[in-house]
């Protein structure tokens, strides 16, 4: 039955995310920001996907301990995407506020995510392995982290200032992602049963496209003059 329960959620949450995202991209029409958030969610449900789609198959055949390998470059596929998908969304913050003056900020983003990416290939992750160390999983996630906090200090004050009805809770999204997140990498292994965590985790994801998908809408709504499709 979890099998299911899983390989449903799963299933649906792709779907959601990727779906949501080609629709921002295809109907962006110059719009910048429609456009960044929609390649963001395409850039989060593709990624996912290789971690997922080898965990749905192993769960309903032979199980988890079958597909070291699959299951390994997937996280490691997936822990890179994610990477970028935080990258895009400080894009975002940027288009959206078209803010000034961040070239630092930039710099520091884009060294972060570099440094992230770069622990994430090192050998010594031993992604295809049943017992990876929890050594570097936790160095792996410390520029991870601090690229999390960035973002969500980013668009929690900027959506303060600017009285940001619609973008008002994004940095909450981020914060909820990374309070189911953590936990699982630090204690999933003595705790199977904290993996559950990772669906709320999720869910704070779709929340996130969400927030930009709506938004999409209602800029692509006022550039035609109030009209639909």
């Amino acid at each position: 039955m979890r099998a299911i329960m899983e390989t449903v959620f799963d299933i649906l949450y792709l779907l959601t995310v990727i779906t949501l995202g080609v629709r921002m991209i295809r109907r962006a029409k110059g719009d910048k920001q429609s456009l960044l958030f929609g390649v963001m969610a395409v850039v989060l449900g593709a990624g996912d996907a290789f971690h997922l789609v080898p965990r749905m198959y192993a769960l309903n055949t032979l199980g988890l301990d079958h597909f070291p390998m699959a299951l390994g470059i997937g996280k490691l596929i997936t822990s890179i995407s994610m990477t970028v998908f935080y990258v895009l969304l400080y894009h975002v913050w940027q288009t959206r506020y078209a803010a000034h003056g961040t070239r630092g900020m930039t710099i520091a983003v884009y060294a972060l995510a570099t440094l992230r990416i770069f622990l994430c290939l090192l050998p010594q992750n031993q992604w295809t392995s049943a017992e990876a160390p929890l050594s570097y999983a936790i160095l792996r996630n410390i520029p991870f982290a601090a690229l999390g906090i960035l973002t969500i200090a980013l668009y929690f004050r900027s959506a303060r200032a600017t009285t940001d009805k619609a973008f008002g809770w994004m940095w909450l999204t981020i914060v909820l992602s990374f309070l189911f997140y953590i936990p699982v990498v630090l204690f999933a292994d003595l705790i199977p049963a904290l993996g559950l965590l990772m669906i709320p985790k999720t869910l704070a994801y779709v929340w996130t496209v969400m927030i930009g998908y709506r938004d999409s809408q209602a800029r692509l709504f006022k550039l035609r003059g109030g009209t639909q499709d």
